[in-house]
This record gives structure tokens, C-alpha cells and sequence, in this order.
């Protein structure tokens, strides 16, 4: 044991050596970064200033708008500055705060996302009950809970990963802190135990995916038999946004925990790890703003009251 090196800091790779590469990718990464940040933000600004979108349901879609905020700002604003000044070093404790964050952000958004599921389920088979079901406290509970669910796994699985010290190698073939490439590198019973955290976090999400498609097959089944053609749009446009963000979160995460380990940097490595990092929080706002048609009209009104704003009196 004594010849063996603990490491206190990681060292992470980029996909080619080439000075003027590694800024273009600096630059690509910060457009998709200012991207997701405008659009997320702009779907919570909306909410919270038009009244007629004080509802649960985009209480749940602004809450999910700040986790993906969260999600993407933990990984990209660094891998930007590392591109830019070619630093290629992250700390121990710095890897691990990011692990953490990351895998918080990610599980509270699929538990607002069954959450969510529920509401609809409320709202489109069981209308007359929906004001007593889907209370303010009711919703306040939710919200709390997957907070304190994705707080439990999130600490069990970083402490999981990072209760033993890492003597194989320090190089990690990523632009941040990826937990497939986290645990090539670690030690074999910490490799055990994040298999078994691994099954049961499968499990339970195979349980919550349960949940969801019958939600969305009955609420799909009560939107056919709805005669009011009126009716039936307004009823799929509050829903198709959320069922595909849950499909982009539920492939992207497969795509993050089955994908192979690269071994070396690779374009494709780059891109699955930007596949599951970058795009559900960047194309998310971009669904809802587009498939939610009150959330598209509240836009218009904003936008028509900024294009009605005397400019001339301002000037003079």
C-alpha cells in the first residue's frame, strides 16, 4: 500500500490537442449554454409574471425549467473556461461536488416528472375533482418530496463512488466529471456497491415509468372519447410537451448509464456525453414553448405588449 499513489485531483481530456479545436468547442459549448439559459428562463419568467398560468401544472413545468438551469450550469460554465484557458485539472472535492449536483438536478426532475404525470392524469379523467385532489399544499408536498428523494440518492450514490480513494488513475476521458467514467477508474468493491445502488435506482425508476405510461394511457383514452375537437387539442397540448420531455430525459439517461466507457477521447464519446449533459436542458423550453399552446399565447401577449411600448414619448 505504500507504493501505491492516492490521487487528489483529476485530470480531464479533451477530444483532439489542437489549441484552435478545443476553443471552437469552448464557443459551441457556451451558444448551447446561453441557449438553455435564455429559454429556461424565459418559460419561468413567463409563469411567473401572466396570471392565467397560476396553475399546478406550470408550477411543475417552472420548477422543472430551474432544475434543467441547474443541471446544465453544473457541467457546461466550467468545461467553457476549461476549453478556453486549456485547463485540464478538476479536485477531488470539485469532481464530487459535481457528481452530486448533477445527479440531484436529474432525479428530482423524474420525480416532477411522475409528479406531473399524476396532475394530468387529475386534471383530464377526474375534472371535478381536480380542485380537491391537486391543492396548493398538495402541490407544495410534491415538490418537496422529490427534492428530498433526489437528496437521498444523490448523497447514497456520491458517497458510493467516492467512500475509497482512487489509486488506479487519475485521467478521466471526459470534458467533466461522468460517473461511467468515474467508476472505470475506481476500485473494485466501490464498482460492487454502485451496481447494487444501480439495480435498485433501475428499479424504482422502472416502478415510476410504470406509473406514468398508465397515466398517459388513460388520459390518453379519455382525450379520444372527448366529442369537443376544441376540447381534445387544448387537453394534447398540455400533454404532449411533458410525455416528450420524459421520453428525452428517459432516453437520454440510457444513453448515459448504458452507453459504452470510452477509453480514450473520442467525437463520439463528446457527443453521447453531450447527448445527455446539454440537450434535454436545451430543447425542453423549445418543446413547451412550442407545443404548449398557453404558454405560446402568454409569450404573444408579452411580446405584443413590448411591441406596443411608446417609443416616441420615451425618446422625447
Amino acid at each position: 500500500m505504500d507504493n501505491l499513489t492516492v490521487f487528489t485531483e483529476f485530470l480531464l481530456m479533451d477530444v483532439t490537442a489542437s489549441r484552435e479545436l478545443q476553443v471552437l468547442q469552448g464557443v459551441l459549448f457556451l451558444v448551447i449554454y446561453l441557449g438553455a439559459l435564455t429559454g429556461n428562463l424565459v418559460t419561468v419568467t413567463v409563469i411567473v409574471t401572466d396570471t392565467r398560468l397560476h396553475s399546478p401544472m406550470y408550477f411543475f413545468i417552472s420548477n422543472v425549467a430551474l432544475l434543467d438551469l441547474g443541471s446544465i450550469s453544473v457541467v457546461v460554465p466550467r468545461a467553457v473556461v476549461n476549453s478556453m484557458t486549456d485547463r485540464k485539472t478538476i479536485s477531488l472535492t470539485g469532481c464530487a461536488a459535481q457528481i452530486f449536483l448533477f445527479t440531484l438536478f436529474v432525479a428530482v426532475e423524474i420525480a416532477l416528472l411522475v409528479v406531473m404525470s399524476y396532475d394530468r392524469y387529475v386534471a383530464i379523467c377526474h375534472p371535478l375533482h381536480y380542485a380537491l385532489i391537486i391543492t396548493p399544499s398538495q402541490c407544495s408536498q410534491a415538490t418537496a418530496g422529490s427534492w428530498a428523494s433526489g437528496l437521498v440518492y444523490s448523497a447514497v450514490h456520491t458517497g458510493a463512488l467516492f467512500r475509497l480513494p482512487f489509486t488506479k488513475t487519475n485521467v478521466i476521458q471526459q470534458y467533466f466529471c461522468d460517473v461511467p467514467q468515474i467508476l472505470r477508474i475506481s476500485s473494485s468493491d466501490v464498482q460492487f456497491s454502485e451496481f447494487v445502488n444501480i439495480i435498485v435506482c433501475v428499479s424504482i425508476v422502472l416502478v415510476c415509468l410504470t406509473f406514468m405510461l398508465m397515466s398517459y394511457i388513460n388520459i390518453f383514452s379519455t382525450v379520444l372519447k372527448i366529442h369537443s375537437v376544441e376540447a381534445r387539442n387544448r387537453a394534447i397540448s398540455t400533454c404532449t410537451p411533458q410525455l416528450a420531455i420524459l421520453l428525452l430525459v428517459l432516453i437520454s439517461e440510457s444513453v448515459a448509464v448504458l452507453g459504452p466507457t470510452a477509453k480514450k477521447p473520442s467525437l463520439r464519446n463528446l457527443l453521447t456525453a453531450m447527448f445527455y449533459s446539454m440537450v434535454p436542458p436545451f430543447v425542453n423550453p423549445i418543446i413547451y414553448c412550442l407545443c404548449n399552446r398557453e404558454i405560446s399565447a402568454a409569450l404573444r401577449r408579452i411580446f405584443n405588449r413590448c411591441s406596443q411600448f411608446p417609443v416616441k414619448g420615451f425618446l422625447n
